[in-house]
């Protein structure tokens, strides 16, 4: 089982920005490689460490992950950040500014020769999905036009800056000669150019592809929950570059007969009055397709009856909703000459007058068990 993400870095939900950057730059401090030479487990710690962070430091992200837990990215890979697919200098190239360069050539989001790590931009789209696909969970494919590094493409060794992605710049001051690094102009900190543009390719050596993308969708989810599909977003130039990410927005459709609820599911059942008095069974929706229902004889508007488990299920894996089933009493609205005689004498016998008992309870009472 995942392990919690405020347990990986000692703190509580309830930690501030400042609080949860400081849990962070401790345990990265603690299992970094530069302290902990060949220890797997040491680097273990260190990507679950930033995997955290990822999370908890992203307002949006940590938001989600308070409500569905390790569920709201799982089809992002290893948790919302997919750092189990990473290396350690995608780390050090999202996060290295926290240490201030307290550490050496690891970290900066560079190679090892020095030159930046270019991430291609993130794609966005909409799906939507029935009620019933939410229940169960669904598999979509879907076609994406992303673009990609074009067949027979080749890049160089940028000459400005020799492929380090940075240039030396030496200054005269009073202190002394100083000398400063800045971002190579030609290459963006890339350390490389485009060396071969095959005929279709852009300027930086890319071609717009159509693919199918199949993106598994875990059950529970609600309208814009957003899931991540690692690498199936815009591809980057260079040879030492890394795709970005697909970005998945959830639309719910409207179901013809269920209202949802969070996890629980409203259905309007309407029964005639004969139906009311003398008791019936009903078919009814759900997400799993029909069921029976036994309406008791007497029965009043307004009874909501409960089906445990028939809604729909938690994202975080906490168990299912409940299907709840209003019962309305339709009353006639155009009555024949025989109908209206029979219903005026009824309207004076004793078993047609109303008469609650102290278990009969109000709209109001109904509507707050329900909600109990």
């Amino acid at each position: 089982m995942k392990q919690d993400y405020y347990e990986i870095l000692g703190i509580s939900k309830n930690a501030t920005t400042a609080e949860i950057k400081k849990a962070y730059r401790k345990q990265a401090i603690k299992y970094h490689p530069d302290k902990n030479p060949g220890d797997k487990t040491a680097e273990e710690n260190f990507k679950k460490a930033a995997e955290a962070y990822e999370v908890l430091s992203d307002e949006n992200k940590k938001a989600r992950y308070d409500q569905y837990g390790h569920a709201a990215f799982e089809n992002g890979g290893a948790g919302a950040g997919g750092f189990g697919g990473m290396n350690m200098e995608d780390i050090f190239s999202q996060f290295g500014d926290i240490f201030g360069g307290g550490f050496g050539g690891s970290f900066g989001g560079r190679s090892s020769r020095g030159s930046a790590r270019v991430k291609g931009s993130n794609l966005r789209i909409r799906v939507k999905l029935t009620l019933e696909e939410i229940a169960n969970g669904v598999e979509k494919k879907v076609k994406v036009r992303r673009k990609i590094q074009a067949a027979g493409v080749t890049f160089k060794t940028c000459s400005t800056c020799n492929g380090q992605g940075q240039v030396m710049r030496v200054t005269n001051t009073i202190l002394g000669r100083m000398q400063t690094a800045s971002t190579c102009p030609a290459c963006q900190g890339a350390g490389e150019i485009l060396d071969k543009r095959p005929k279709g390719a852009d300027n930086s050596g890319l071609e717009v592809k159509e693919e199918t993308v199949s993106i598994k969708i875990p059950a529970g989810v609600t309208e814009g929950v957003q899931l991540k599909v690692n690498g199936k977003g815009n591809s980057a130039p260079g040879n030492n570059s890394v795709d970005g990410d697909l970005i998945v927005v959830i639309e719910e459709i409207k179901h013809d007969t269920l209202k949802r609820e969070g996890t629980n599911l409203h259905f309007d059942l309407y029964i005639n009055f004969s139906e009311a008095v003398l008791g019936i069974s009903k078919n009814i929706d759900t997400v799993t397709g029909k069921v029976k229902i036994k309406i008791e004889p007497g029965t009043q508007s307004g009874k909501i009856l409960r089906l445990r488990g028939k809604g729909l299920p938690s994202i975080d894996h906490y168990g299912n909703g409940d299907l709840l089933v209003h019962v309305n009493v339709w009353t006639p609205q155009s009555l024949s000459k025989e109908q209206k005689e029979f219903f005026d004498k009824m309207k004076n016998d004793e078993n047609f007058e109303p008469a609650p008992s102290k278990f009969d309870k109000s709209f109001f009472e109904k509507v707050k068990d329900m909600f109990s």
